[in-house]
């Protein structure tokens, strides 16, 4: 099978960028993040940067889709496609292999599973011409659209039952050319932790973000204007440390509480990825970090090494 893209995937903390690294350097290949925070600009030790992991044997492996956005811009999932098939459109020009490497499960999936994407033009345009509507009647509206509505939420908050017909109605009424289809042909490895591991793992990466300067990141972040309710929008470090500079939490609170949340966090990774896996799509898994095994799985594939 030829395959022109290899993703590495796996719960926070688990060491994809260094594997991820690692067989870019082996294998002519070039890194695309699949981080949804990775992309904001000053957000480096809360969303792990760890720049080093990308040097191997001396060497920087060429990296994409990080600090790209200021944090006071909105980020979506629509950008993150249309950035993604540039940059895997110019590196497999170059003759390099695309390797996409992370751990948001909604950016993976939209690109292995080929989610069409509609452009955020044109939800807006028919966003702004039902927005004055009364609910009875959107709701009526949606239904007629999709009559087999899996989400029922959708029928009550007025937001969800806009946004739901905009998405509708764009699917419908645009020409195929405004949504992003774009369809690759890859080979998934995942790295799957033990439990305990992880556990200890996390706790002393957070500890150790806790001591270089996290604290004083997110400080620099709302001297730059950034709002403590857009710190909450992005969550886990953010949220807790932002909670903790506005005396909401104690710092052992803040500890515990963040420590606890990143913890669910990767679990909850890993059940995106089973899902992934029920709805076909198929993982090499890792037990643990181990370059050798991965390598070995490229080389079964056809892939070549430099």
């Amino acid at each position: 099978m030829c395959y022109n893209l290899v993703t590495i995937l796996g719960p926070t903390a688990s060491g994809k960028t260094r594997l991820g690294a690692y067989l870019s350097s082996k294998f002519n290949g070039e890194i695309i993040s699949a981080d949804s925070r990775q992309v904001y600009k000053g957000m480096d030790i809360g969303t792990g940067k760890d720049y080093d992991d990308y040097e191997v044997n001396g060497r920087k492996v060429p990296f994409y889709l990080i600090d790209i956005v200021d944090p006071s811009e909105e980020y979506n999932l629509f950008r993150y496609k249309k950035d993604f098939i540039e940059c895997h459109s110019s590196i497999l020009k170059r003759k390099k292999t695309p390797f996409l490497v992370g751990g948001t499960g909604l950016y993976i999936s939209s690109i292995l599973n080929n989610y069409n994407l509609i452009t955020a033009d044109s939800r807006d345009e028919i966003i702004k011409s039902i927005q004055k509507l009364p609910i009875k009647e959107l709701q009526e509206m949606l239904l007629k659209l999709k009559p087999q509505l899996h989400n029922t939420t959708d029928l009550i908050d007025r937001e969800r039952i806009i946004t739901a017909i905009a998405i509708e109605k764009s699917r419908i009424e645009n020409p195929a050319s405004s949504m992003l289809n774009y369809e690759v042909n890859s080979l998934n490895i995942g790295i799957n932790i033990e439990r305990s591991a992880q556990k200890e793992f996390i706790t002393e990466r957070l500890k150790k973000r806790l001591n270089t300067g996290m604290i004083e990141e997110v400080e620099k972040l709302l001297a730059s204007g950034i709002s403590h309710e857009k710190l909450l929008f992005f969550g886990l470090e953010y949220k807790y440390v932002s909670l903790y500079l506005q005396n909401t939490l104690t710092f052992n609170d803040m500890f515990q509480k963040l420590n606890s949340a990143i913890h669910q966090f990767a679990k909850r990774q890993m059940t995106w990825f089973r899902k992934m896996e029920k709805e076909g799509i198929t993982i090499h898994w890792l037990n643990g970090f181990n370059p050798e095994e991965a390598e070995n799985i490229l080389l079964n594939s056809g892939l070549r090494p430099l």
